[in-house]
């Protein structure tokens, strides 16, 4: 399943040089995997509210081409794998077709006292629809 996000750069994003401050990049991975979630039916807020919570627990990261200001990026989702308690990402960031980030990122569910859980039925049923569906 691959899950599309736009994001424009702003002034704030930039460095002094001009380019994306590095950090960003997973700022914007961010939002678009919360948007993938809702998107999906997923209620984060209802799940914190039951004690559950994703936690980014790895994140491999390639930075291979600087975005720039004004530029419109496509942050792309994709799952990669889901276990009892973990969802793997791959995702991407593109402008106009060139490849600028990559990274494959580990979510953990963690409840209580950061301890780790095991992801609701409901929503591994979500994920798992989702990904043979394509969607």
């Amino acid at each position: 399943m691959m899950h599309r996000f736009p994001i424009r750069i702003y002034y704030e994003d930039t460095d002094l040089a001009g380019i994306v401050y590095y950090a960003n990049y997973l700022k914007f991975i961010e939002r678009a995997r919360s948007e993938w979630l809702r998107e999906l039916g997923v209620d984060q807020s209802a799940l914190q509210r039951e004690g559950l919570v994703f936690a980014v627990r790895r994140v491999e990261a390639d930075y291979l081409s600087p975005a720039r200001f004004d530029d419109l990026l496509d942050v792309q989702s994709r799952l990669h794998g889901l276990s009892p308690a973990r969802i793997v990402l791959d995702q991407a960031i593109a402008r106009d077709g060139q490849l600028l980030f990559q990274a494959r990122v580990t979510l953990a569910c963690v409840g209580g006292a950061g301890r780790p859980a095991r992801i609701p039925a409901r929503v591994a049923s979500l994920l798992r629809d989702a990904d043979l569906a394509g969607i």
